[in-house]
């Protein structure tokens, strides 16, 4: 087998983004030409003697290669949406039955009337792109110009959203870089992409983001190790803005005189899902007054819990003594109770007592454990030397 490497470089106006995609591709040495290709779509009441009878094959035929294939995969298991595909390779047939994403079944003709059936593993291609951009509209917008998709856009706020608060923290001229790998089956059809690593700069300050794998999983850290996990999220609701802060007193909007507010209002959307900022119990979950839908969390600690407010309705599977985990929807955005219009009121309380969310400070979770530290600082070292020598007209050579 043979490495190609091709690396392509993309300036786009607008938000001035640039971009750059390297493209690795393992091409197989010697492989031989495909004469025809026919491919049919497993589709409801479909068996697979139909299905290759569409594919040119006789009853009796479609009967002898259902035969070869029991020793190694049933053709009766075949599911909606799956492929058959059929090739004539140096005159002879060769149907595969692409089982997932890692496996298909492959049936070779023999002779005339006998087959050959052998499971192969699917090669699997990847590709890895780096993407910078400024924030001049919007993160999305900007994003989306720079030639992100809408996925890869979520999992870079997701690995920051401890750090970063961004339904408020964003400002024009903030600006990020990602570099992130996407996986294709040998169909080439997207199965699957990971964030490399990351760096955001918001209000001149850098927050990095390098993907490591431990004997806990895969986390991401910043360059000097420290987790990106916190105990408990920035914000319960992703891309909204405040509208009201906690404060001492404050004139109620519907019932007219003033009182504490002792908690902080997301406006967003009806519908617009509400995520539990850390791990707890849920303690309660029902209506509370003008708090319309409500439900507390009791966190894991013991000493905080969390409130929120006004719901439009629960996520599935909420009830009382519930364990939920960070960053888990408990439900949607909404006006129910006293509100005048759709958002989250949200509250964190210490002891029972309620403090500003905004002020609450957040401890990271376990670094990069001290064995492995070495070998972090040289995977994240290489891949912040790759982002930073990222230079789009000098690709252009």
């Amino acid at each position: 087998m043979v490495l190609l490497l091709l690396v392509f470089a993309v300036t786009q106006g607008g938000a001035t983004p640039d971009s750059v995609v390297v493209h690795e591709e393992w091409l197989e040495a010697d492989v031989p030409k495909v004469q025809s290709k026919q491919v049919e779509h497993v589709k409801s009441g479909d068996t697979a003697g139909l299905i290759l009878k569409r594919l040119g094959f006789s009853a009796s035929e479609a009967a002898r290669m259902i035969d070869a294939a029991k020793a190694v995969y049933p053709l009766q298991r075949i599911y909606v949406g799956h492929t058959f595909t059929r090739e004539v390779i140096k005159g002879k047939a060769v149907v595969y039955y692409y089982i997932d994403a890692n496996q298909k079944l492959e049936l070779t003709a023999l002779t005339s009337t006998s087959w050959k059936a052998a499971l192969k593993q699917r090669s699997i291609f990847s590709r890895v792109s780096i993407v910078k951009a400024s924030i001049q509209d919007s993160l999305f917008w900007d994003a989306a110009k720079a030639g992100l998709a809408d996925n890869v856009i979520l999992k870079m706020v997701d690995m920051f959203a401890w750090d970063i608060d961004f339904s408020r923290d964003l400002r024009k001229g903030d600006s990020f870089q990602v570099m992130f790998e996407e996986s294709f089956d040998d169909k080439g059809q997207k199965v699957g992409y990971k964030i490399l690593a990351a760096t955001f700069t918001n209000r001149g300050h850098v927050y990095s983001g390098i993907r490591y794998e431990t004997e806990r999983g895969v986390e991401y850290y910043d360059v000097a190790g420290r987790n990106l996990r916190k105990t408990y999220l920035k914000s319960p609701v992703k891309y909204s803005r405040i509208s009201s802060r906690f404060r001492s007193s404050r004139k109620h909007p519907v019932l007219g005189y003033t009182r504490a507010h002792r908690g902080v209002d997301y406006a967003a959307k009806t519908g617009t899902p509400i995520r539990a900022i850390g791990d707890g119990k849920i303690v309660y979950k029902g209506w509370k007054g003008g708090y319309g839908r409500f439900i507390e969390v009791r966190h894991n600690n013991g000493i905080h819990s969390t409130a929120y407010a006004h719901m439009s309705r629960y996520a599935k599977g909420m009830k009382r003594n519930k364990h939920v985990k960070q960053g888990q929807i408990i439900g949607y955005v909404g006006m129910s109770g006293l509100a005048t219009g759709p958002h989250l009121h949200f509250e964190f309380r210490s002891r029972g007592r309620a403090v500003n969310p905004l002020k609450v400070k957040h401890k990271p979770a376990k670094p990069v454990p001290q064995g492995e530290i070495n070998a972090f600082n040289l995977q994240a070292k290489a891949m912040m030397l790759i982002m930073a020598q990222f230079d789009p007209l000098r690709h252009w050579g």
